[in-house]
């Protein structure tokens, strides 16, 4: 296994569909206040905010844990969520102290992420009709893996739950968080690609990877068809979307070669991505 990406969880074969999939969302998933208190995050988003003031805090939601369930009776997969924001994310898992906040979290709480904030992610194994995977090569203007390959993808939005108010865990019914999972991937990719909403097929769950270069980061990753060819992807990407400034290429792979072509260019998220589809999806290589 590459040291940059560990899986968390593997779904069933073929991968899980939206209705297979339960969101228990608690205060109690939250992270725990870190030890001496969160005086930290605060001077380190303050720190951020001098050199990158166009950064802005927003909410986010942090896997706690993920169960399969033993039987088919309801939902096969049960996320526990709690809420957590951006700026914890820059002060817990991009802290230089994250190494140590795992080791104390283990010590504390029996568990290495419980002072991270691990926003939870998503993204994308994307397939055109003529059996291409896409991936987009990152601007070098973002702040997270500049330059590198990567899948279509993002986060799922709390707010998009509560416009015009901070969303509150009472608010936020666990239904409408898996749709909100389950939209905001193929959200992301009408984003990024540049693709009309009704070229995508829905998403099936294939997993979650973690991210160990951001101290375990946890991204759930989705296989997603796309009714056009490679030919027709590329022209819509090139004219422009509204996440267009996000990369500054496209790059279509056959199946057969997604774990040696370019493998040390991608980002963790786009190898956990990689794994779980040879695994969930597509023939183990």
């Amino acid at each position: 296994m590459d040291p940059e990406v560990s899986l968390l969880l593997l779904c069933p074969p073929g991968g899980l569909p939206q209705e297979q999939v339960g969101v228990e969302l608690s205060p109690a998933h939250d992270r725990r206040p870190l030890p001496g208190g969160d005086k930290t995050i605060a001077a380190i988003w303050e720190k951020r905010l001098q050199t990158q003031p166009w950064l802005f805090d927003a909410p986010k939601f942090r896997l706690h844990s993920a169960t399969l369930a033993p039987s088919s009776a309801g939902p096969q997969l049960l996320l526990r969520l709690g809420l957590t924001s951006y700026r914890d994310f820059l002060g817990t898992n991009w802290s230089t102290s994250a190494s140590w906040l795992r080791q104390q979290g283990a010590v504390d709480w029996g568990d290495k992420q419980a002072y991270l904030a691990d926003p939870l992610g998503v993204g994308a194994v994307l397939v055109t009709a003529d059996d291409f995977h896409i991936f987009l090569r990152r601007s070098l203007q973002v702040a997270e893996a500049p330059g590198l390959v990567d899948v279509p993808g993002g986060h799922p939005e709390p707010q998009a739950l509560c416009p015009g108010h901070s969303p509150q865990h009472k608010d936020l019914r666990g239904e409408l968080v898996v749709r909100e999972l389950f939209s905001s991937v193929l959200q992301e990719i009408c984003d990024e690609v540049n693709l009309p909403l009704l070229t995508l097929s829905q998403p099936l769950l294939l997993g979650i990877a973690c991210n160990e270069t951001s101290a375990g980061r946890a991204s759930a990753e989705f296989y997603v068809q796309c009714s056009l060819t490679s030919e027709e992807v590329r022209n819509y990407y090139l004219s422009g979307g509204p996440e267009a400034h996000e990369s500054t290429g496209i790059i279509f792979v056959e199946t057969q070669v997604l774990e040696t072509e370019m493998w040390s260019e991608l980002c963790p998220s786009a190898k956990g991505a990689i794994l779980l589809y040879n695994r969930v999806q597509g023939s183990p290589t």
